[in-house]
């Protein structure tokens, strides 16, 4: 069968007109709204015989393809001699400028909209009628041309002459693709104990368009097990695209690495990695305009160029996308997005499938289905959601660019002004209370004097001014834009959190249950693989992530159970009121373990400040041994700099100081002898809080797990991803300690790995006699640090 491609007849038209600057102009958060009102309101002002909302297809066939082209005609003028299309364009400038501006892509797209309606109706000349109409009063203009069907006819075919190139590179790439993913093998010898088991599950869960959560513990390949099945299932339509979703870099550099692989036996696949615009732009602080950026000036005149130069290439790496995107000189946040229309497998943060205010709107919003969503570390979904459906504002920046427009907007001034009053009423009620409050009610007086804020600076920014104030305005707008956009979704799952930050006072409403808009963004995909080395419990990430009738899947660790030993001191207490009075304890059963044998160490902690303390300890006691500490607030390159003392065969005792749930926490690998061990000194839970009692209390009431869901769970997933690092490979040794006497409880113990068989400590001398009898066993010499 020949293969079907489908496009619309905006998107035909501008792919192939489109020419010129970028400039990303300011467009107002009712435009949307505001524009179907009005093109509504054109509509129903017609005369009789006049249809809306007119729906459209053509069918282009050739030797080697079928090019389905679908839309749909605003109106049709169908009562005179000759039928007019009206194409309603509205705008925000004078109607009469817009006329005498020509514009090759509205008359482009009516032009179509008219053949391709005299084709279906055997018509002999059509009319085409482009209207503008202006959104702030609804005056609107129009023009009026005829043409005969042979001139439509000779404009349509060579408009779609002109895209059947690329279509036709497209449709060959794909026979190319599906050839090689149909023949393409698990490109290693063997699978690994448990892979395999993967790699069906997912494969199934792929087909069947289901979703499925997978616990798979170190060493299984997990990567490669959920991307082999995946980039098989391309070659057999099973999804029309794959979104490899994650939130690290270092889990995006892996992916591409298995991708390289596969890509070594055979695999064709166009892959891109979407990189955030902040990141990706070469100019960060000009605006996207042509007056002030080169890449932006001429984009559309050279973006053909790029596009097709780096089609030849199949992985388009954040790298490659650059290179090609300063060699043609386009702007490369906006090439990226022109290419993943054509990427078999995009890779990208969370937010591209699930934050309401980033998901790409191209795949997600027109169009659901058939996507597969491979969703990695999932265990970090869960308040990563929480951030992406929460939204906060702050009195303090509204006042000073209350400040900023003085003079200069006095509507603006005098919105913001409500907006200080209120906001400072709101301070003086959490003062009075003496901490952090929390309603579960929404602040509904608030959002009137949002939207009139927004409406008052609205007027101003349509006008693309430039002014010492335009950025800040812009930004407060947005996040006012962003913060009415959650007032919407607002109900029992939410709280409004009040709290003073001072001179300051922030409000947020928080997310306490994200399940409902993740599951409303799962229904964006056909099939969703969520998989982790920690998902523990797996029901508790079901239920969170709005899956509850999801395939589950538990795969123990590949390698020998005897390569890792685990110590649980049971008999110490973490509890905060308890610190100050065993931190030398802790610090004694710590120099047991890295004085056993020298080498490189990690000790995390549930905070900086109780990190703080033990340190203090530690050093009192022994400051010869050396040590390395987590800072708040890291960059990549202090991260790099902070591993790389993490030396292979380190001939004298390395320990490093981290937290919990942080940058080393998860995502690092320090392969053989670059870690000998690693100490978890409490349980993980997250820090008592007003947002954390506000989870207890919503997941008390519905499902009696308060404490579970707010602060047992998300802590014992915290304390396996932290042991985790120990542990990367099949010839990896390591010892794993942990300190709280809530280890010693069943509660605690169910949720530890089956394979660890802790070992209890009594005291230091027999914590240190069971690590010499394990480095012992394990051959490896032991040797004082």
């Amino acid at each position: 069968m020949k293969p079907h491609l489908t496009i619309g007849v905006r998107e035909l038209v501008e792919f192939v007109l489109r020419s010129g600057d970028l400039n990303v102009e300011f467009s107002g958060a009712s435009r949307a709204a505001d524009a179907i009102k009005l093109h509504q309101r054109i509509q129903y002002s017609r005369p009789v015989g006049y249809a809306a909302e007119v729906t459209i297809a053509h069918q282009v066939e050739t030797p080697d393809l079928v090019l389905d082209i679908t839309g749909r005609i605003d109106g049709v003028f169908e009562s005179g001699a000759v039928p007019v299309i009206d194409e309603i364009k509205t705008t925000r400038r004078n109607p009469e400028e817009c006329l005498r501006e020509d514009n090759p892509l509205h008359w482009g797209q009516a032009k179509v909209y008219a053949f391709l309606y005299a084709a279906e109706h055997d018509l002999t000349e059509a009319g085409v009628q482009l209207t503008y109409a202006r959104l702030e009063t609804g005056a609107s203009r129009d023009i009026r041309r005829f043409f005969t069907r042979s001139e439509l006819q000779s404009f349509f075919e060579d408009l779609v002459g002109r895209y059947l190139q690329w279509a036709m590179l497209i449709t060959h790439w794909q026979r190319r693709r599906d050839a090689a993913g149909r023949q393409l093998a698990f490109p290693f010898e063997d699978y690994r104990p448990g892979q395999r088991e993967m790699v069906d599950a997912v494969g199934r869960t792929i087909q069947e368009a289901g979703r499925i959560f997978i616990q798979a513990a170190t060493g299984i390949g997990k990567t490669m097990a959920v991307l082999f099945p995946a980039v098989c299932s391309v070659a057999e339509r099973a999804g029309s695209k794959v979104f490899y979703l994650t939130a690290r870099t270092t889990t995006r550099m892996a992916a591409e690495k298995a991708l390289d692989e596969l890509r070594a036996r055979g695999l064709r696949l166009k892959t891109l990695a979407l990189t955030a615009k902040e990141k990706a732009c070469f100019n960060p602080d000009h605006a996207c305009r042509p007056e002030e950026c080169d890449f932006a000036r001429g984009h559309y005149d050279r973006l053909p160029a790029a596009r097709r130069a780096l089609f030849d290439e199949d992985a388009w790496t954040r790298e490659a996308v650059a290179a090609t995107a300063q060699k043609f000189r386009v702007c490369p946040f906006e090439f990226s997005l022109d290419l993943s229309r054509w990427a078999d497998l995009i890779i990208g943060d969370y937010n591209y499938a699930f934050d309401p205010k980033a998901y790409l709107r191209h795949f997600f919003l027109e169009r659901t289905g058939d996507h597969v969503f491979l969703v990695d570390e999932a265990h970090n979904l869960v308040d990563r959601s929480r951030e992406m459906f929460s939204a906060e504002l702050r009195k303090q920046p509204f006042l000073e660019l209350r400040r900023a427009v003085k003079g200069s907007l006095p509507a603006v001034y005098r919105c913001l002004g409500k907006i200080n009053r209120w906001m400072l009423a709101a301070r003086q009620r959490v003062e009075a209370a003496g901490a952090p409050i929390a309603d579960r009610s929404a602040p509904d007086e608030l959002y009137p004097l949002l939207r009139d804020f927004m409406a008052a600076a609205e007027k101003w920014l349509e006008k693309n001014l430039k002014s010492v104030f335009r950025e800040e305005l812009l930004e407060r707008y947005f996040e006012t834009g962003g913060f009415l956009r959650v007032a919407e979704q607002f109900d029992e799952s939410y709280a409004a959190c009040y709290e003073t930050l001072s001179p300051d006072v922030r409000l947020k409403l928080f997310c306490i249950d994200p399940s409902r808009q993740i599951g409303a963004a799962l229904a964006r995909c056909g099939s969703a693989v969520f998989f982790s080395a920690t998902l523990t419990p797996l029901d508790y990430f079901q239920t969170m992530l709005a899956s509850t009738s999801a395939e589950t899947l538990s795969l123990p660790s590949p390698f020998p159970s005897e390569n890792l030993a685990v110590f649980v001191a049971d008999r110490l207490s973490t509890y905060y009121r308890h610190r100050d009075r065993t931190k030398s304890e802790v610090a004694r059963i710590l120099h047991c373990m890295v004085e056993t044998r020298a080498g490189n160490y990690l000790l995390f902690f549930p905070s900086y400040q109780y990190l703080r303390l033990v340190l203090e300890a530690f050093q009192a006691a022994r400051p010869d041994i050396g040590v390395i500490v987590q800072q708040p607030g890291m960059g990549e390159r202090q991260r790099e700099a902070f591993l790389e003392r993490f030396e292979t065969d380190n001939p004298r005792t390395l320990v490093g100081f981290a937290v919990m749930g942080g940058i080393f926490g998860e995502g690092i690998d320090l392969v053989g002898t670059r870690l000998s061990g690693a100490a978890v000194v409490g349980v993980g839970l997250p820090a008592v809080g007003l947002e954390r009692e506000l989870i207890r209390s919503y997941f008390a009431d519905r499902l009696e797990q308060g404490f579970e869901y707010a602060y047992l769970y998300p802590g014992i997933n915290r304390v396996l991803q932290a042991a985790g690092r120990v542990i990367r490979s099949e010839t990896d040794r390591g010892v794993v300690l942990l300190i709280d006497q809530r280890y010693g409880s069943e509660h605690y113990r169910a949720l530890l790995p089956e394979g660890w068989r802790p070992r209890p400590i009594r005291n230091p001398d027999d914590f240190a006699g069971g690590l010499l009898r394990f480095w012992t066993e394990m051959s490896v010499p032991p040797k004082i640090g």
